[in-house]
C-alpha cells in the first residue's frame, strides 16, 4: 500500500476534490452514542450449536493508530470501528457517513504496531513528542474541518517523511526511544480496553490484534501479518514491531515465549501477491534455505493466510494456472513490478500450497499447509465490501469516485490543472482520468473471513482460526462447508442429519485425510447464497498435486447452476446464460442457484498421490464497483478495467496423505 504514496506529490493535487457528491448514497446523519449490552442481549445469547455456525467477520482494520491512517484523514477510534461492525454509522474522512448493511459477527482492530498512535501524538500540540521540530509540520492535522485544497495538499506529503524522520531519530538518538515506547503502550491499552468494552460473548467477537509490517514497499519483501491474541489476559504492555526485527521468525520466537506464559495468539500473513515472492519462499528470510525449525516455528504460529482484501486477490495468477480460465480475478496491482514473473511465483496461495506439497516430500513439516480467510485492510475504521457501496481504504486519498480514477476528472479547475501539471492526466476512451489513480482503480471491494464455530465467542472462533476451519469470500456472505472421507459414500444430500455424520466420519476443511488403500474419498461441497448476493453460478474444486517432482493443478466444476451439467472431458458447466445490465447494473433474474449441494469423487484419483483439494465458489456475474461509480453519472465505465466481476468464496482446503 505506501508505494502509492510515492505518488503523493500528484496526489496533493488531486485529493482537492475530496468533497465529491458521488458518495451521496449514503445518508447524512449524526454518528450515533456508544452502544451498551443490555440485560435482554445477554439473556438471548444463543446456545452452542454442535455443528457449527457460519460467523462472518473482519480481522483487519486501521483507526487513527496507524500512522498511515491519521495522514489520510482518519480520526476514528478502535471504539469506533466496533460500532461500524456492530451496524453503526461512522464518519468517512471525507465527510459523508459510511455503514454495514448488515452487522458483522467478529471484529479486529489491527493497527500499525510500528509506531502506534505516534501520528496522532505528533498533531496534539500539547503532547511531548510534538515539541520535536520535524512534527511542526503535522500540528493539529486532523482538527480543521476544511479539508480544501491547502489542507490536502497539506498532508498528502507528510507521510514518508514521518516515518523516515522517526527512524533516523531512534538510530541516532535524537529521539527519545522510551517516549515513542510511552505512546505505543498507550495506544495498545487503548485498542485492547476497545475490544473488550464492544465484546458480547454469544452475539459479538472481538480480538486484540496488530499489524506487524516487515517492509513498506511492495514487492521488496512484502511480508506484513495481523497478530490475533486468543483473549485479553496478561497481555504484553509492549507489542514486537519492524524496530525489533523485520525477521517473521524473529516474530515467532515472541509469540512463542507468549504462549509458553499462557497467552494463545496467532498471525496471518496478507497481500502476499505484492510480496515479490517473499510470502512463501523456499528460503528464509536471510536466504537460507527453509529448514525444519523455520517450518515448524511458521506452521504453528500462522496457521491462516487472507487471500483477499482491498489490495488485490492472492488465490492464483493467469501467469501461474493457465488453464484456469476464473485466474485472473482483482490480480492487477497497477505496477509494473507484477509483470515479472520473479515477483509472481511464491506470491500466490495455489502456487503456496504447492511448495509445500514439495517440501513434504522432501521430509520436512509442510509450512504452507495453512487454511484461508479474507478480510479489509479498512483505513477508515470500517470495511468497504460491498460493490455498490465501495469507498476504497485510504481516506480523504480515494474517498471519491474521481480520485479513484473510476470516472473522468470534471472539476471546474480542471482545464488550468491540464496545463500547469498535464503529467498528473490519462487519456483514455476519450475522456480525462487522474493519472494517480492508477494504483486505485484496481482496488477491490474484498473481502470477508469466514469460520465455523460453535458458538460466536473468542474461545471458538478463536479455536476455528486454529484448526483452519475457515473460508473466505470476496465480499458477499457466501456460506460454504467442505468435507472429505469415507463416510459419505453412502450418505443423501437431503439426509438431516448430513452435517453431523459428516462431522463424526470425516474431515472438514483445514484438516489432513489418511488415504485408505483402494479407496477413492468422497468430498461435500455445500455452499448457500448470501440472501443478498448474486445467485450462484458454479461450484468448483480444485486441486493441487506433484508428479514427477512437477507441480499439477486442475479445476473441476462439480456442480453447475439451472440444471445444467458439466462436461465430462472439459470438466466445466456449460454458460447458465447470466448477464448484467450496464446501464443500471441489474442482474438476470431467472438464472443462478441459491443453493448448492454436492458428493464427489475425483475421476483422476491415485491412491498412492499425495494431493490438496480446496472448493471455490462463483456468483452469477455483477457490477464491479467501478461501473457502478460511472453508472451514477451517466458516464461509461473505462475500457480498461473489468466492467464486471464474479463474486466468489474459498474453503480452506484438506490434504491428502499416505500412511500405508
Amino acid at each position: 500500500m505506501n508505494k502509492i504514496l510515492s505518488s503523493l506529490g500528484v496526489l496533493a493535487i488531486i485529493t482537492l476534490a475530496a468533497c465529491s457528491d458521488s458518495n451521496s448514497n449514503f445518508a447524512d446523519s449524526k454518528v450515533p452514542s456508544e452502544k451498551h449490552v443490555t440485560l435482554a442481549e445477554i439473556k438471548h445469547r444463543p446456545s452452542p450449536n454442535p455443528d457449527k455456525n457460519a460467523y462472518f467477520g473482519d480481522l483487519h482494520v486501521h483507526t487513527e493508530n496507524s500512522f498511515d491512517a491519521y495522514t489520510f484523514g482518519t480520526i476514528a477510534t478502535p471504539a469506533d470501528a466496533y460500532k461500524y461492525a456492530q451496524g453503526h454509522a461512522i464518519l468517512h474522512p471525507s465527510g459523508f457517513l459510511i455503514q454495514l448493511g448488515r452487522p458483522l459477527d467478529f471484529y479486529a482492530v489491527t493497527d500499525h504496531g510500528v509506531f502506534m498512535g505516534l501520528m496522532k501524538e505528533a498533531a496534539d500540540t500539547s503532547s511531548e513528542f510534538s515539541k520535536y521540530e520535524f512534527t511542526k509540520p503535522l500540528h493539529n492535522l486532523n482538527e480543521s474541518a476544511d479539508d480544501g485544497i491547502f489542507s490536502l495538499i497539506k498532508r498528502s506529503g507528510l507521510f514518508r517523511p514521518f516515518s523516515a524522520k522517526v527512524r533516523e531519530g531512534l538510530a541516532n538518538g535524537s529521539i527519545d526511544g522510551s517516549l515513542i515506547d510511552k505512546v505505543g503502550k498507550s495506544a495498545w491499552q487503548q485498542t485492547i480496553k476497545a475490544a473488550d468494552n464492544a465484546y458480547i460473548p454469544g452475539i459479538f467477537t472481538t480480538f486484540a490484534a496488530y499489524e506487524y509490517t516487515s517492509s513498506f514497499d511492495l514487492y521488496d519483501k512484502y511480508l506484513h501479518r495481523n497478530v490475533i491474541f486468543r483473549d485479553t489476559e496478561n497481555l504484553p504492555e509492549r507489542i514486537f514491531t519492524r524496530t525489533d526485527s523485520q525477521d517473521p521468525e524473529e516474530l515467532w520466537n515472541w509469540m512463542n515465549d507468549l504462549r509458553t506464559k499462557g497467552v494463545d495468539n496467532l498471525a496471518i500473513p496478507h497481500n502476499s501477491n505484492i510480496s515479490g515472492g517473499a510470502a512463501f519462499a523456499l528460503n528464509d528470510y536471510n536466504g537460507g534455505p527453509i529448514d525444519e525449525e523455520y517450518a515448524s516455528k511458521r506452521t504453528l504460529n500462522e496457521p491462516l493466510v487472507e487471500i483477499t482484501q482491498v489490495k488485490g486477490t492472492s488465490e492464483t495468477h493467469p501467469l501461474l494456472s493457465k488453464n484456469d480460465e476464473w485466474a485472473s480475478f482483482e490480480v492487477k496491482s497497477g505496477m509494473e513490478e507484477e509483470k515479472l514473473l520473479s515477483n509472481i511465483t511464491g506470491s500466490y496461495v495455489r502456487d503456496a500450497y504447492l511448495r509445500g506439497l514439495s517440501l513434504a516430500e522432501k521430509g520436512l513439516t509442510n509450512p504452507y499447509k495453512f487454511g484461508l480467510i479474507g478480510s479489509s485492510d479498512s483505513h477508515v475504521g470500517g470495511a468497504s465490501e460491498s460493490e455498490e457501496t465501495f469507498f476504497s481504504k485510504v481516506g480523504l486519498l480515494d474517498g471519491t469516485a474521481e480520485l479513484r480514477g473510476s470516472i473522468p476528472f470534471q472539476r471546474f479547475y480542471g482545464t488550468f490543472l491540464k496545463v500547469i501539471r498535464p503529467n498528473i492526466f490519462k487519456e483514455l476512451d476519450g475522456e480525462t482520468y487522474l493519472s494517480a489513480s492508477e494504483r486505485l482503480i484496481h482496488f477491490s471491494a474484498s473481502g470477508l473471513a469466514g469460520v465455523w464455530a460453535e458458538e460466536n465467542t473468542r474461545e471458538a472462533i478463536f479455536d476455528a482460526f486454529v484448526r483452519k476451519e475457515t473460508f473466505a469470500t470476496s465480499g458477499p456472505r457466501i456460506k460454504v462447508r467442505f468435507f472429505a472421507g469415507y463416510g459419505l459414500e453412502d450418505s443423501k444430500l437431503d439426509d438431516l442429519s448430513l452435517i453431523q455424520d459428516a462431522y463424526a466420519n470425516n474431515i472438514p476443511m483445514g484438516g489432513t485425510l489418511n488415504i485408505e488403500s483402494n479407496r477413492n474419498p468422497t468430498f461435500l461441497v455445500w455452499a448457500i447464497a448470501d440472501p443478498l448476493g448474486a445467485p450462484l453460478q458454479r461450484t468448483q474444486i480444485i486441486k493441487g498435486w506433484l508428479e514427477d517432482g512437477e507441480h499439477k493443478e486442475k479445476v473441476y466444476d462439480v456442480a453447475c447452476s439451472d440444471g445444467l451439467v458439466a462436461d465430462p472431458e472439459t470438466y466445466r458447466c456449460p454458460d447458465n446464460k447470466a448477464w448484467v445490465d450496464l446501464n443500471n447494473c441489474s442482474i438476470s433474474g431467472d438464472s443462478g442457484a441459491r443453493e448448492m449441494k454436492v458428493l464427489w469423487q475425483d475421476p483422476e484419483f491415485k491412491m498412492e498421490q499425495e494431493a490438496f483439494y480446496y472448493a471455490r465458489i462463483l456468483e452469477n456475474p455483477v457490477c464491479r464497483w467501478s461501473t457502478w461509480d460511472s453508472i451514477r453519472i451517466g458516464a461509461k465505465p473505462r475500457s480498461d478495467i473489468p466492467s464486471t466481476i464474479q463474486e466468489r468464496a474459498w474453503s480452506s482446503p484438506i490434504w491428502l496423505t499416505q500412511t500405508f
